[in-house]
């Protein structure tokens, strides 16, 4: 049976919805603008190059707010996630990736090089840790139980694609970084899409019965 949750759980589940959408959609309008980019070889964040990106403005805007909304989003549903300790490690994490994507977009690559690296590696590295240690979260026999292995496996695919890339990045010798690095962001943002779209339907605790002649 699912449970019932508050009222600002749902509001948490929509900024994380909006959140990671609308980074999507920008992602993909922003590459429709910039002439010969390419998903294997360009990284994601040359959408944010401020030299050569004609729709940076829009890139680093929609990264900035992906951290914001999930932030505050991961906040608000705080409570609909499995409760323990393991849940607030998780959502710390995550917490710290979501603040990180602000500061990629607010030093984008070609303006801080130093500073936008070290905030892309803080969402990278807490970003997949966090989806397995919320996933190991949660318990078998509960309404998270289907998203338990999908969420292991979505961090792991990050953390796994980040172990290659991190070293080969320093050495210059990354095979396709492009597709690399959105081997590295794609599960996270899938896994905020399905665990909003979950949060959200689930039903909201109804108001208690006041007595009659109150």
């Amino acid at each position: 049976m699912r449970p019932f949750v508050a009222p600002p759980v749902r509001w948490g589940a929509a900024l994380i919805g909006i959140g990671a959408a609308q980074f999507v959609v920008a992602m993909g309008v922003v590459q429709t603008r910039y002439a010969g980019y390419s998903l294997l070889t360009n990284y994601i964040s040359d959408l944010g190059n401020t030299a050569t990106s004609p729709w940076h403005v829009v890139f680093n805007a929609s990264i900035i707010l992906l951290g914001g909304l999930a932030f505050v989003g991961i906040l608000l549903a705080w409570g609909g996630f499995p409760a323990g300790g393991r849940r607030g490690l998780g959502l710390l994490l995550l917490l710290v990736a979501s603040v990180a994507a602000i500061l990629v977009g607010l030093f984008p690559e070609n303006v801080n090089p130093s500073v936008h690296d070290l905030a892309s590696l803080a969402v990278f590295g807490p970003g997949g840790i966090g989806l397995v240690v919320v996933g190991s979260a949660m318990r078998p026999a509960t309404h998270w139980a289907p998203y338990r292995l999908g969420s292991v496996v979505l961090g792991a695919i990050t953390l796994g694609a980040l172990l290659y890339y991190a070293p080969t990045q320093s050495s210059n010798t990354t095979f396709l970084p492009g597709l690399i690095e959105r081997l590295i962001v794609a599960p996270i943002l899938v896994w905020a899409l399905a665990v909003a779209v979950h949060l959200g339907r689930l039903p909201v605790r109804p108001e208690p019965r006041r007595p009659a002649g109150t």
